[in-house]
């Protein structure tokens, strides 16, 4: 057909009675309908009229053409419902804007009535045409080999049978899996549909040759089926050495979640499995033994033999099922990051030192941030030297000071659970005797931290130690113990043990017992809740209100829409305490679910509430619900970050911190650096601390320039207080775990670490009550990569690391650079002061009237005197002439290494890995090991022997090299593996008298303890 300039003459034909000629002009209507849309939209009436003609056969044709126009009218509801009307006519496969335009509001008109008649459970028809479209855009998805974009059409069409097909029919069965895996814990935001989504997904899992048991676990532990993950490992432990291997591999990276209450399950249903075999295996023993007795009377080797195999497999499932027992109940984790912390410990002493010089020891706001800086520093290393050389200034915390002191030292040992009692037994309440009630509360305090969500050893003495006291402060100290220790078992015993506490309305232990209770209930959504707030409602104590009200927020947490009627109740209410509370029930919901619904909340009590208090918490918890998409946070507080009111200032800066951490995001620090000069406190505040949770363990190319202006904010006189606490509380969390630890929210299976988020919650309750900024060493993660084999153990081996030494290193101490600018000082001498001197002693020459030999000395003194003197410019000449050259030596030498630095390294097991650095982390192509999961390298790493036949070498832990140190001498130093720690440790033994005076008022915290870090 030849081209045409108009489309009025195929327009004509559609007024003929001839059937024939109208499709004639509609198939070219059809091929010119984008040049003349415009002269057909006036005839689209007639065009409409051919299609709703029931008796016209080619109504399909006619919807298309009209479809088309109503495209190009910008109509597109019309467009859609025409195109619907074209079945097969309208080609999914077409890549034109008409059709991929139309295609997009298909699909957002089919999402949007799934989720309502799914998730709303309303009665809503949907228009079959609409799902056969949406069908045949999956199907064209699969033949392409798009299955990605399939997944997420079935996940968002919330079509379960759809997204099973999609996985079945890819060529790439396992990598869609995975994917589908990493889609359901970051884009499905109603809580239901994700825990079906993930079911499916296990029973696909199963069906595949080779399972993924790590996934299949991850997922199983965020379904709470404890259980299966039982079986599963009971499975492996008796599979192949390789399954052995993955079961151990399963097991690290369950304890990485940090669900406790799941991990006993867990261990509980593994001894069900297993136990059984015990029996017959002691069984086996005793015959062995009485074949043994009988072997050696008659001489006959035949029954020793046979009953020497028959314990050997049950003996070493027993040993697999102890080494399992030994990761998820952490002791070999934890032991494992202790030893690697206080092996690899950087923490500068010197800036302490600074601190302590720059502050007034009077002002007790700043006295107790040094304390709780130097405990971030210190955090999970065992190391408390500065605590030991600085007695006499600890001394001076008296009261709640001395409790958040004595606290601090269960942040400087948490994970040691072997000796963590017996380290804290100075401070502990003892049977019949009384101390002070601050030490012992804090003792108890600390006791929880050291024991923080692995407590089973340590939950009965807690529990007697609340039970036999009346006093308010040690009350609060267990109530915070034992909601650490226990964090998420929801104990019933210990809930009403906590519960008593809380009716005696004692606002001092009230407090910590509805956020005991809080921590006991994490993520339970228990009964108990209503009962908490109703007992809000009854006292009169603002304390114990806020405290019920943080508490019932951590028992929420996770529940998502389950915790929509308490959230309704409590910012619903007049009370603006409870409301307070509400922001963080939504927060602690809905963290990291980017729900938008939470985030309109969110914002409009930011801006609407008649609280301060209510706003603050409001823009903070904003934090919490955008931490799993940190790069959106900043973009959304940015309006709030300018506000007039502080208040608002403070929370925007503190949710940029908590979302952002550890992330280093561009985005975060360029809204933080103007709020660093805030014109109130308290904003600068919150500034520094978000800044250094975002800051933390950054290239320190990127953190050298913000150190210097904390060190600014700490020295300045004239600063107000509370920004020089924020300056102190900075310094400490960018230094802190020994520049070993991150702010780690998520796993390394990307789900959120309870733990963490709830003591990035818990601490930001510090604005009402300081200790419970000790909280924020429930958020530290050590950033290592630890090898272990199939024994548990540390090989020695070697990674490569693709990238420069320098931009990953530790930073350079302090002191070293002091000391140079001291020594280069040169000493002033002024030449009138040898003239002077000269001067004087001619006069004293003359007066003892010496004749001859008095002309000959003065001959001798003005021969000597000025060679001298004048000597004394010339080695000062010398001296800088040696010192400029000394300085353009060291510029050369360092320009040199910057030009001959590396472009890699090898780093050796264990190995301290950022989180920016794992990417260029690899193992050798020639390694003897090799990881059991390859994907993400990080954390504990089960490896597998390539060459077992080989000779092994370990690496020693730190308690098997003090033990070697000590057997032969009993040496009392421990070996050089953490630099000058442990030697100004061993000294300070001889301390007790000055540290542990418990007969006085008020002893300084820091009781002296045998060092030994495990």
């Amino acid at each position: 057909m030849p081209p045409v300039s108009s489309a009025a003459g195929l327009l004509a034909l559609l007024d003929e009675h001839n059937d024939d000629l109208k499709r004639h002009a509609l198939i070219n209507l059809d091929k010119v309908v984008h040049d003349y849309w415009f002269q057909i939209s006036g005839s689209i009436a007639s065009v409409e009229a051919l299609y709703e003609d029931d008796e016209f056969t080619h109504r399909e044709l006619a919807a298309l053409v009209a479809s088309k126009v109503f495209y190009h009218l910008g109509e597109l509801d019309d467009a859609l419902n025409y195109a619907l009307g074209a079945g097969t006519l309208f080609d999914v496969n077409d890549q034109s804007e008409y059709v991929q335009t139309l295609i997009a509001r298909c699909l957002d008109r089919y999402f949007e009535c799934r989720i309502r008649q799914v998730e709303h459970k309303e009665a809503v028809e949907i228009d079959p045409r609409l799902t056969a479209i949406v069908e045949r855009m999956l199907d064209r998805c699969c033949e392409q080999g798009q299955c990605e974009q399939a997944v997420g059409v079935a996940v968002e069409a919330r079509r379960l049978d759809k997204l099973e097909e999609v996985i079945t029919r890819s060529s790439e069965m396992v990598k869609t899996l995975k994917y589908s895996l990493r889609v359901s814990q970051e884009l499905v935001i109603n809580r239901d549909f994700r825990q079906q989504v993930l079911r499916l997904l296990i029973k696909l899992y199963e069906r595949v040759e080779q399972p993924d048991y790590v996934d299949i676990c991850q997922c199983l532990m965020f379904l709470d089926d404890s259980a299966e993950v039982a079986n599963i490992l009971s499975k492996l432990l008796h599979g192949s050495e390789d399954d052995e291997l993955l079961a151990y591999q399963v097991c690290f990276d369950l304890v990485e979640n940090e669900m406790q209450s799941f991990l006993i399950k867990v261990q509980n249903h593994l001894e069900t499995l297993i136990a059984p075999e015990k029996k017959p295996a002691a069984a086996a023993e005793a015959t062995e033994a009485e074949a043994g007795a009988s072997a050696a009377a008659m001489e006959t080797d035949a029954p020793e033999a046979a009953a020497e195999q028959k314990p050997s497999s049950s003996s070493k499932l027993q040993a697999k099922l102890l080494h399992v027992k030994d990761i998820l109940s952490g002791r070999i984790p934890i032991g494992m990051y202790l030893d690697f912390l206080y092996r690899h410990n950087k923490s500068d002493i010197q800036i302490l030192k600074n601190i302590k010089g720059s502050v007034d020891a009077r002002v007790s706001v700043t006295h107790s941030a040094t304390i709780l800086a130097n405990a971030y520093m210190h955090a999970g290393t065992t190391i408390d030297t500065f605590l030991r050389e600085n007695l006499d200034w600890l001394s001076r915390a008296t009261n709640w000071a001395k409790f958040s002191a004595t606290a601090g030292l269960g942040v400087i040992h948490r994970g040691h659970l072997q000796q963590g009692r017996a380290l804290m037994a100075p401070y502990l309440p003892r049977n019949g005797q009384s101390g002070s009630p601050y030490s012992e509360g804090g003792g108890l305090y600390a006791l929880g931290l050291i024991y923080a969500n692995h407590g089973q050893e340590i939950r009965q003495f807690l529990l007697e130690s609340l039970r036999n006291t009346s006093n308010e402060i040690i009350q609060h100290g267990a109530c915070l113990g034992l909601g650490l220790a226990a964090l998420g078992t929801e104990d019933e015993e210990i809930l009403e043990d906590i519960k008593n506490v809380l009716y005696t309305d004692s606002a001092v232990a009230g407090e910590a017992a509805g956020i005991g209770m809080g921590l006991l209930m994490a993520g339970s959504a228990t009964d108990k809740a209503q009962e908490m707030l109703a007992y809000a409602h009854d006292t009169q104590h603002e304390k114990i209100i806020r405290g019920v009200a943080l508490g019932l927020a951590l028992i929420m947490y996770g529940r998502e829409e389950g915790a929509e009627t308490l959230i309704e109740q409590m910012t619903r209410d007049q009370d603006p305490i409870i409301r307070y509370g509400g922001m963080y029930v939504i927060g602690m919901a809905y963290r990291g679910t980017d729900n938008n619904a939470a985030v309109q909340k969110l914002l409009h009590f930011a801006v609407s509430d008649v609280s301060d208090d209510v706003r603050r918490a409001a823009v903070l918890c904003l934090g919490f619900v955008l931490m799993g998409v940190p790069e959106q946070c900043p973009r959304i507080v940015m309006l709030l970050a300018e506000s007039f009111n502080p208040h608002v200032r403070y929370g925007a800066a503190m949710a940029v911190g908590m979302a952002c951490a550890g992330t280093g995001l561009k985005e975060a620090i360029t809204l933080l650096e103007p709020m660093l000069s805030d014109a109130v406190d308290f904003v600068r505040q919150g500034a520094l601390i978000a800044m250094a949770l975002v800051m933390v363990q950054q290239p320190e190319s990127r953190l050298a320039p913000f150190r210097k202006r904390v060190e600014k904010f700490i020295s300045d006189k004239h600063e107000e207080v509370m920004c020089k606490m924020g300056a102190i509380m900075c310094a400490g969390i960018i230094d802190s775990g020994g520049r070993n630890v991150n702010i780690g929210l998520r796993s390394r299976s990307g789900y959120f670490r309870r733990t963490s988020v709830i003591g990035l919650a818990v601490f930001t309750q510090y604005w009402y009550w300081y200790p419970l900024s000790y909280f924020l060493s429930l958020a530290f993660q050590p950033t290592a990569v630890i090898g272990v084999n199939a024994g548990l153990q540390m090989p020695k081996f070697s990674m490569n690391c693709n990238c420069r030494p320098s931009l990953f290193a530790y930073p350079a101490p302090l002191t070293t650079e002091k000391k140079e600018e001291v020594s280069k000082l040169p000493t002033a001498i002024l030449s009138t002061t040898a003239k002077a001197k000269e001067r004087a002693r001619k006069k004293d020459a003359e007066k003892k009237g010496a004749g001859a030999a008095k002309a000959d000395t003065d001959k001798m003194d003005t021969d000597e005197k000025p060679a001298a003197a004048s000597s004394a410019p010339a080695a000062d000449k010398d001296a800088a002439g040696t010192a400029a050259g000394d300085k353009d030596d060291a510029k050369k030498e360092d320009a040199a290494k910057k030009e001959a630095e590396a472009s890699s390294y090898t780093i050796d097991n264990p190995a301290r890995v950022v989180p920016l650095q794992v990417k260029h982390v690899a193992f050798p192509k020639d390694s003897r090991w090799e990881p059991v999961k390859k994907d993400n390298l990080q954390g504990i790493l089960v490896l597998r022997d390539l060459r077992p036949g080989e000779p092994l070498e370990l690496v020693v832990s730190q308690a098997q090299a003090d033990a070697a140190a000590q057997a032969p001498a009993g040496a009392p130093a421990a070996p050089a593996a953490a630099p000058a720690q442990p030697a100004a440790a061993a000294p300070a033994q001889p301390a007790p008298a000055a540290g542990g005076a418990d007969a006085a008022d008020e002893p300084p915290p820091p009781a002296p303890f045998e060092y030994n870090p495990h």
